[in-house]
Parts: structure tokens; sequence; C-alpha cells
């Protein structure tokens, strides 16, 4: 459990620096539609930080923890629970914001966080597809 809390609680501040950077750079202005549709890359960007640190937390559960061999399933639950603790943390992140900054309620906000739940279920599958080495057999 060390292992998901450690990369959950890094992917989850990072996530929330994230939503703050997107933030600052007018990403969620409604004023500038236009400004907003050239920064559109950043959110894409932000998929790169679930990915890495999933990615980085079932490699070291493999490689560390698991002695080297890991099955499917193995990596899938440790992805998920890497995914729950990062998730909260960045829900916080997104909650206090969205009590700040009360204007990001006209957008599609709920649409965004669906998303990234969505996201990172299907990192999180093609992860530990690719970090398996060790297979049951049937």
């Amino acid at each position: 459990m060390r292992n998901a809390a450690k990369y959950g609680i890094i992917t989850g501040i990072l996530s929330g620096i994230w939503i703050l950077v997107m933030h600052f750079s007018g990403v969620y202005a409604k004023d500038s539609i236009e400004e907003a549709s050239k920064m559109q890359w950043m959110e894409w960007a932000s998929m790169l930080i679930p990915a890495i640190g999933l990615y980085t937390g079932i490699k070291n559960y493999r490689d560390h923890i698991s002695g080297g061999k890991m099955e499917f399933f193995e990596g899938l639950f440790e992805g998920f629970k890497i995914i729950a603790i990062g998730g909260v943390i960045a829900a916080f992140f997104a909650i206090v914001y969205v009590q700040v900054n009360v204007s990001v309620m006209n957008t599609d906000y709920m649409y965004r966080i669906a998303a990234a739940v969505l996201i990172g279920i299907l990192f999180n599958l093609a992860i530990s597809l690719i970090l398996m080495n060790k297979q049951k057999h049937l």
C-alpha cells in the first residue's frame, strides 16, 4: 500500500497544481473563447500526469515489491489504488478551485471530471497489460 500511496499522492498533487496552471494561463476564461481554444493543448497535456504516475507506480510495484514478476490483475489492482488516492487529492484541489472561482461552474467542468476518470481507467488497463510479465495457467 505504501507504493500506491506514494505514487497516488504525487499524481494527485501534480494534477492539482496543473489545475492551477491551467487557470492562471487562461484555459478556463469564458471571455476569450479564441484564446482558450488555442490553449486546448494544455488539457491534452494534463493526461500525461496520470499516465506517467500510473506507469512509474505500477512499474515500481513490479520491479521492487513483486520481485520482478507481475500478473495483469496485480498491476490493475495496484493501478486502481494509485488512481483512487490520486483522484481524491485531485478532486480536493478541484473542489477548492470551484469554490474559489465560481465562474468555472458556467463551463462543463463535470464532464472534464468524468472524462478524467474514464481516461484513468483506460490508462490503468493499458499500462497493466504492457507491464505484466507473468501469466497464470488457465
